[in-house]
């Protein structure tokens, strides 16, 4: 049963398509947008400032211990770093022998390391999933999950990464193996008659799935089914 929409709050509004959400450790909420904006939200009353741009069109947000923002931009075709100060810098541009075409969803490990989506074509399972090291170096990670790479999350025990396929559409998971390379890849749910977008977690490891198509949230129980949160 959905949760009734009395208890959903509006955190700001007026924002500029914001694809990519991100909880920093400076107690601030973060989001991209449609034209390369980065905002910085207060918690406290939900005003918002533009603090910096990353030159194209913002998707996904992954942040650092330091409170930098990691935004996959599919308009620079880069993950762009962009400092709380505003300033901003390309991090990488993927993998030398395939640069990313469409970074979509960026998510960092205990170590640092940074796992970015590349969605391809819409329909032409093409995605893939790249990994930058904390030095910048990209390598192809995994092909496993290629239809349409889109949002990803973390295990909270941090063996799996768990991965939107935006068509058919469903959720797969890969395993992390202890060398850090990709291991066994499995599919969690299906989602028919939906278009999957972004994944989170809770501390009690149920999975949350946003949806651009229909208006959905749905919450995954580990094993169960899919059930519709709001």
């Amino acid at each position: 049963m959905s949760e009734p929409l009395s208890r959903l709050k509006v955190l700001a509004s007026g924002l500029d398509h914001p694809e990519g959400v991100a909880y920093a450790p400076d107690g601030k909420v973060y989001a991209s947008g449609e034209a390369g904006q980065v905002y910085r939200i207060n918690l406290s009353d939900g005003s918002f400032t533009q603090i910096g741009s990353t030159g194209g069109y913002g998707l996904g947000i992954a942040v650092d211990a330091a409170s930098n923002l990691y935004v996959c931009d599919m308009g620079v075709k880069a993950v762009v770093r962009v400092r709380p100060d505003g300033k901003s810098d390309i991090y990488s541009r993927g993998a030398v022998e395939e640069p990313l075409t469409v970074p979509n969803f960026p998510v960092f490990d205990a170590t640092g390391r940074l796992y970015v989506s590349n969605s391809g074509q819409w329909g032409g399972h093409s995605g893939h999933i790249q990994r930058i090291d904390a030095s910048g170096r990209a390598t192809i990670w995994s092909r496993q999950a290629a239809g349409y790479t889109n949002g990803l999350a973390l295990s909270p025990d941090g063996k799996f990464l768990y991965v939107v396929e935006s068509t058919p559409p469903l959720i797969s998971r890969i395993a992390i193996a202890e060398d850090g390379t990709a291991g066994v890849y499995e599919v969690v749910v299906e989602l028919p008659a939906t278009v999957p977008d972004g994944l989170a977690f809770d501390s009690q490891g149920t999975l949350y799935v946003a949806c651009y198509a229909p208006d959905r949230i749905y919450r995954v129980a580990a094993g169960g089914a899919a059930e519709v949160l709001f």
